[in-house]
């Protein structure tokens, strides 16, 4: 099965692998304003693209590395992916238009789709049932320090070196991996497991995927809780800078928001062994959806004074990551549990079906934005009430 790193060692190459998407959009989180201004954007709305067309790669690229590392093993996969995310990231750094630096951008995505498809495959060759979703919790928690530090990082690189810094930082991180992911992790996938890249098998393992009540189910549901995510990332800076007025603050608020919501991962990693992976997803959903249901409600009939606009955003947006850090790992697992035989090629379709419905909606919502925090906190709220509806009809076993 490959190299025996302890349990503590591969959690924390998981976790840095997950980690490179994270680096790649919250880093850019704050200097999206000013991306804008130095390309001459005609609106900020406009520089949300440089979140959504990584996320997009991220989800295409998922159609190709998952079944390759069928075939091929998922170590090839990772190393490939990630060097081709560390020569987009210099592509970024060099380039002066717009256009190119989407360019640059979608195809960081793609090359960052491996460490998502391969690295969960790659769990999922060693782990299975409740703790999959244990690992992946592991993992997930020390993950969620990246979003934490990222904003203030991009902010740090931004003002000190301006903003092209910030893929310099991508490269970095992109080259640690590499090398840590050489040196120290073997091949996962043993020959004697991997399948033939043909198209009946890709076709196949199709069909396995998309005929399963389980899969398809919380395929959909982790869509759309990404989906909430992504619109909140994507449209977080403007909300703290227009309608919040604390623009400076952003990055400072966003890593207590960011921690807050590794507690999350802490309390699953502890309890999912014996409570599972649905009971635990679902509660997570449904206070979610109960919480923003009265957030909406306060604002929207302005209950309370504007001095107070602010604290209730970040109560809600704690509440907000903790409930989604909670059940997408649990989804997750729930997911990939009934079609381990297929690892690779069933976490691309899941990987890729669930990214680019998000990111359609991130879009979406995205849209909207008005000047206030309303249409992504309704938004959000809608999509909680869907995605705890599907649940309950969630199969909680593999049949």
């Amino acid at each position: 099965m490959g190299k025996s790193l302890s349990l503590t060692e591969f959690v924390a190459l998981i976790a840095f692998l997950f980690s490179l998407i994270a680096i790649g959009t919250d880093m850019m989180l704050p200097a999206l304003g000013i991306i804008s201004i130095d390309l001459n954007l005609q609106t900020e709305n406009h520089a949300q693209l440089i979140i959504t067309v990584f996320l997009l790669g991220t989800g295409l690229g998922q159609l190709i590395s998952g079944p390759i590392s069928d075939t091929y093993g998922r170590k090839i996969v990772l190393c490939t992916g990630i060097s081709l995310f560390i020569l987009a990231s210099i592509a970024a750094i060099i380039t002066s238009d717009f256009l190119m630096l989407l360019i640059a951008r979608f195809i960081q995505g793609l090359g960052i789709s491996a460490p998502r498809s391969a690295g969960t495959a790659m769990v999922r060759d060693l782990y299975n049932g409740r703790k999959l979703a244990r690992v992946i919790s592991l993992a997930m928690m020390i993950f969620v320090l990246a979003p934490a530090i990222a904003p203030l990082l991009g902010q740090f690189l931004m003002i000190s070196f301006g903003w092209r810094s910030i893929f310099t930082a991508c490269t970095v991180a992109g080259l640690i991996a590499f090398v840590w992911l050489v040196i120290r992790q073997e091949e996962t996938l043993i020959v004697e497991n991997r399948r033939p890249f043909l198209i009946s098998n890709l076709m196949q393992g199709y069909k396995t995927t998309f005929t399963n009540k389980r899969v398809i189910i919380s395929t959909l549901v982790q869509a759309l809780v990404l989906g909430g995510l992504f619109s909140y990332i994507a449209s977080a800076p403007q909300i703290f800078s227009e309608w919040l007025n604390v623009e400076s603050k952003f990055p400072l608020y966003f890593c207590g928001i960011a921690l807050f919501s590794a507690l999350s991962n802490i309390l699953n990693a502890t309890l999912v062994e014996k409570l599972g992976m649905w009971f635990l997803s679902t509660c997570a959903i449904g206070f979610n959806m109960i919480f923003s249901i009265i957030i909406l409600s306060i604002y929207y009939l302005e209950l309370i004074p504007i001095f107070l606009y602010l604290p209730v955003f970040i109560m809600w947006s704690c509440v907000l990551l903790f409930t989604m850090a909670m059940s997408v790992g649990n989804l997750m697992a729930l997911a990939m549990e009934p079609v381990g035989h297929i690892a690779g090629l069933a976490s691309s379709i899941i990987g890729s079906t669930s990214t680019l419905i998000s990111i359609t909606i991130a879009i979406l919502i995205g849209m909207l934005f008005n000047g206030t925090g309303l249409p992504l906190i309704t938004g959000v709220t809608i999509l909680a009430i869907i995605s705890f509806a599907l649940n309950l009809k969630n199969p909680r076993n593999t049949a």
